[in-house]
C-alpha cells in the first residue's frame, strides 16, 4: 500500500470533515422542529440529556472522519471503502427522520441495527489500513448500540 503525496493529505481531510459534518449539521437543521419530540416522550432512566447528542455526534463525525482520511491515505483511495462510508454516513443521517420525524420508534431501534453492522464492516475494513483507523471508529460503534438500547426502550414505552 502506497500513501497519498503531503500535498495531498490535508485538503482531503478538509474535504471529508466538511462533508461529514456539514451533512449531520444539515439534518439537525432540517428536523430541528421534529427534535421536541425528544422531551415529549417517555424515556428510560439511563436515557442522556438532549443535549449531549449534538456534543457526541460532533465528536463522532470527526472521528468518522479522520478514520476515513487514514483509510484512504493507505488504500488510494479504495473505492469500495469510500462507498461504505458514503452508505453508512447515509444510514446515519437518515436516523433522525426516522425516530424524530416519523416517531416510528420501532423502526428507528431496527434503522440503528443496520447501522450498527454498516460501522462493524467499516471497522473490519480499517483494521486492514491500520489499528488507528478502526480505533477511531469504536466510540462510534458503542454510541450506536446504546442508541439502539435506548431505540428500543423507547419503542416499547411508547406503543
Amino acid at each position: 500500500m502506497s500513501e497519498l503525496p503531503l500535498r495531498k493529505r490535508w485538503p482531503t481531510l478538509v474535504l471529508i470533515l466538511v462533508c461529514t459534518l456539514g451533512s449531520g449539521a444539515l439534518v439537525g437543521f432540517l428536523t430541528r422542529d421534529s427534535m421536541a419530540v425528544y422531551s415529549d416522550i417517555v424515556k428510560p432512566s439511563f436515557a442522556p440529556p438532549s443535549w449531549i447528542f449534538p456534543v457526541a455526534w460532533t465528536i463522532l463525525y470527526a472521528a468518522m472522519s479522520v478514520s476515513l482520511w487514514l483509510m484512504i491515505r493507505k488504500d488510494v483511495p479504495s473505492r469500495a471503502t469510500i462507498v461504505l462510508y458514503v452508505v453508512q454516513l447515509a444510514v446515519n443521517l437518515a436516523w433522525p427522520f426516522v425516530f424524530f420525524t416519523l416517531q416510528a420508534f420501532g423502526l428507528a431501534f431496527w434503522w440503528l441495527l443496520l447501522l450498527l453492522a454498516l460501522v462493524i464492516w467499516l471497522m473490519v475494513r480499517a483494521f486492514r489500513t491500520g489499528p488507528v483507523a478502526a480505533w477511531l471508529l469504536v466510540p462510534y460503534a458503542a454510541w450506536t448500540a446504546f442508541a439502539a438500547v435506548l431505540s428500543f426502550a423507547v419503542a416499547r414505552m411508547n406503543p
